[in-house]
């Protein structure tokens, strides 16, 4: 039996959930997810708890058991208390703003790079060199949060560029010079 899989998933105060054959929709205070799931799985709702259950022990329903609960946990969790991602800019004269719901990155190109977020999506500029992006949909946040990144990804000489705020960048020694003349 899978160890993840056959975990309750426990469904918090203001939280409701409707499953209708491998359709699960979840409603909180942070807004609503739906997710369709395979229909070999058994997803059942009883007494505040959301379980998972597969027909046999082939190797792809074993797949899809964990990763079906997980999905369905994250779905849960997002609605209630919602994702966040933190990065951090460094980089002499890198910096970022809001202007209204958009986020203005000026990290060292001729342009400024102007993200909108997706549906669902706030971002919060605390500092300068510091972004947080929240959201309710954790692959929303995760996915817009790499786009981020990806606008000047972090160089391992200097250290300087986007990156995640838990991200430890591994650092070369660069260029070692002759010895003598």
């Amino acid at each position: 039996m899978s160890r993840i899989g056959r975990l309750p998933i426990v469904v918090p105060a203001g939280v409701d959930v409707k499953i209708d054959g491998n359709t699960v929709t979840v409603k909180g205070p942070k807004g609503t997810l739906t997710g369709t799931y395979n229909s070999k799985m058994a997803i059942e709702l009883k007494d505040g708890h959301i379980t998972v259950a597969r027909p046999d022990d082939t190797k792809e329903n074993r797949a899809l058991h964990g990763l079906t609960r997980t999905l369905i946990a994250n779905m849960v969790t997002g609605v209630h208390t919602g994702y966040k991602k933190e990065l951090e800019i460094v980089g002499i004269g890198y910096r970022a703003a809001l202007q209204g719901k958009d986020l203005v990155l000026n990290v060292g190109y001729s342009h400024q790079v102007t993200m909108t977020p997706p549906e669902g999506v706030t971002i919060e500029v605390p500092g300068p060199n510091k972004i947080v992006i929240n959201g309710y949909d954790k692959q929303v946040v995760g996915q817009f949060a790499s786009e981020v990144r990806g606008v000047r990804p972090p160089e391992p000489y200097k250290g300087k560029g986007i990156k995640y705020a838990d991200e430890v960048i591994r650092r070369k020694e660069g260029k070692a010079g002759k010895g003598g003349k």
